[in-house]
């Protein structure tokens, strides 16, 4: 055998091995679990399984076609409210049935981890249909006639900066930029938004999670700010994460902002619970810990609460890769109330409201809808899924599907929900960011749904003296305290 041969066999041979090196370092890790089982108040929550090079299995965009729609469940019908957007994020219905979106994308950044980490990023968001740059835009759409279909479709404002979150009330358009909170001078019915924002405070910029919803509080006095981390485990330093992983609150009238709720590692759907009045959030739990770990989630944020990001995930389970003292007592580590599944990518939510028409098994709880995942194998998400509520308004079984086929058998994926809003009507609005669609949900011939009865309750007077021991006072109530059942 020549000596040209034999080089050529053992380039061949290295070629193979470097092949089959490669696929075992990149085949991933497939779930051992199913998606189910990773939901609901009491999910299974796999053993860790750090990872160097994490599972990766992005769904590839290819549309709907002419005549393509996702699939609704039993009852349902969906239809197209509007198509060919660039990229539609965040929608927001106004008063007037006007329905307003951000045409979006991420802004130029650095995203936390190193050079290798970029690089990888920079694929993924190309492969998943996210790699172009921020259309920038918010446009009106109207539905004038009532027939389903916004037939008007005006732009706004094409000047801002990877725009998301909205809010509008007495006169006032409040727009979350990734980096800024912008209020705008805009009478309701208009189709022109001229004249220079206010600027009501900075946010921190970009970073792994650029996405700013906002909601305001139930008397308009105050805004709710959702800012995303930096980075997946607080990689970049924890320098990098002041003010993000966070929902903010702001006074209108005051200017003052507050931490209103810390740990949420990527914060995105908020929505006040119609049973309570209280703050609730879909969040994003961090990746490469395997396919079955870490659940996404949907919870109440009280006042104070932290969630465990980046030390602590689900109660106060210790994430070992980071390092470091503790940035909180995990004895105060809030557990999530529902968990909607590893990677899913949970992010627009609503409520069931007065005048909803998604029949009677969709009349009492939340959806959300799951963008998709990119961290697991088999992929999941890529659907709007609802929640079912209690009397009390807790959160109880599993997701029921409301609109799912989004992703085809070959792994590929016709478009992504990403967020929620109720139009005029009362059908459900799901914004399509890769497809370019808003899609319509609703029941045909369903009457609308009641208001939810709002629970009330008598406060407890206050206690001036402590009596006994403060952690038994429920087993020892002071004279003249009521207690429950008595």
């Amino acid at each position: 055998m020549s000596r040209l041969k034999k080089i050529l066999i053992a380039l061949v041979v290295i070629l193979v091995l470097s092949a089959a090196l490669g696929w075992w370092l990149l085949r991933g890790d497939p779930a051992t679990l199913t998606l189910e089982e990773t939901t609901g108040t009491d999910p299974v929550l796999a053993t860790p399984d750090e990872q160097t090079i994490p599972t990766v299995e992005v769904a590839k965009p290819i549309g709907w076609g002419e005549d393509g729609a996702p699939v609704a469940a039993e009852g349902l019908e969906v239809s197209r409210f509007a198509e060919g957007l660039d990229h539609p994020r965040v929608i927001y219905t106004m008063p007037n049935g006007d329905v307003l979106v951000t045409l979006t994308n991420a802004p130029e950044r650095v995203i936390a981890g190193g050079w290798l980490t970029n690089l990888v990023a920079g694929f993924l968001f190309a492969e998943a249909g996210a790699g172009g740059p921020s259309p920038d835009q918010l446009v009106l759409l109207r539905d004038g006639d009532g027939d389903g279909v916004a037939e008007e479709r005006h732009v706004l404002r094409d000047d801002l900066a990877s725009p998301s979150g909205l809010a509008w009330a007495d006169g006032k358009l409040y727009v979350a930029n990734h980096d800024a909170l912008l209020s705008f001078d805009y009478d309701e019915g208009a189709t022109t938004l001229p004249g220079e924002p206010e600027k009501l405070a900075d946010l921190p910029a970009g970073g792994n999670h650029w996405m700013r919803n906002v909601l305001l509080s139930e008397d308009g006095k105050a805004l709710y700010i959702a800012v995303g981390s930096a980075s997946n485990i607080a990689e970049g330093g924890l320098e990098a994460e002041e003010g993000r992983a966070a929902i903010h609150e702001l006074n209108l009238e005051s200017g003052f902002a507050r931490i209103f709720g810390a740990g949420l590692r990527n914060p995105n759907g908020l929505a006040l619970n119609p049973w309570s009045g209280e703050l609730w959030t879909t969040v994003n739990e961090r990746d490469m810990l395997g396919s079955d770990l870490v659940p996404d989630y949907l919870t109440d944020v009280p006042i104070g609460a932290h969630y465990g990001w980046p030390w602590f995930y689900y109660g106060d389970i210790t994430d070992d890769r980071v390092k470091g003292a503790y940035g909180i007592n995990p004895s105060y580590v809030r557990t999530p109330r529902y968990a909607l599944g590893a990677h899913v990518a949970a992010l627009g939510l609503v409520f069931s409201r007065e005048g909803s028409r998604m029949g009677e098994g969709f009349a009492n709880g939340a959806f959300i809808a799951r963008h998709g995942s990119w961290n697991r194998k088999p992929a999941a998400g890529y659907d709007v899924v609802y929640v079912e509520f209690d009397e009390r308004g807790n959160p109880m079984g599993k997701p029921k599907q409301v609109l799912d086929s989004f992703l085809t058998p070959k792994g590929e994926t016709h478009g992504r929900p990403t967020w929620l809003a109720w139009d005029q009507f009362g059908a459900l609005l799901v914004s399509d960011d890769t497809a370019g669609i808003i899609w319509r949900v609703m029941a045909p011939g369903a009457e609308g749904t009641a208001a939810i009865e709002r629970i009330k309750g008598d406060r407890l007077p206050p206690q001036i003296q402590l009596n006994g021991d403060p952690a038994r006072a429920f087993e020892n109530p002071p004279p003249g305290i009521p207690m429950p059942g008595m």
